[in-house]
């Protein structure tokens, strides 16, 4: 089984309900993990560990509204417009 299917076996399971307020649990435990860092504590392993967390979450967001073509044209999009910003070229 691929990872969209265990997305989409996830949001079935659980609703996109549910799976919507765990994304904002995920994002908060992110937070919540990149603020000890800031204060001077050594938890990357933890950071590392909530992106995937994170990432996990936001692909269900993406099947869940179907946005995927979207999401990436925005990316995409935004990716150029940071270039531009820092300068960089191809």
């Amino acid at each position: 089984m691929n990872d969209k299917m265990v997305f989409r076996t996830a949001l079935e399971t659980w609703g996109a309900d549910a799976q919507t307020l765990m994304v904002f649990e995920e994002i908060s435990e992110l937070q919540k993990e990149l603020c000890k860092y800031a204060r001077g504590r050594s938890n990357i392993e933890e950071i590392a560990e909530e992106i995937a967390d994170v990432q996990i979450m936001l692909e269900q967001m993406i099947i869940l509204h179907k946005c995927e073509k979207a999401v990436e044209e925005y990316r995409r999009s935004k990716i150029e417009r940071l270039k531009i910003r820092l300068g960089i070229s191809d």
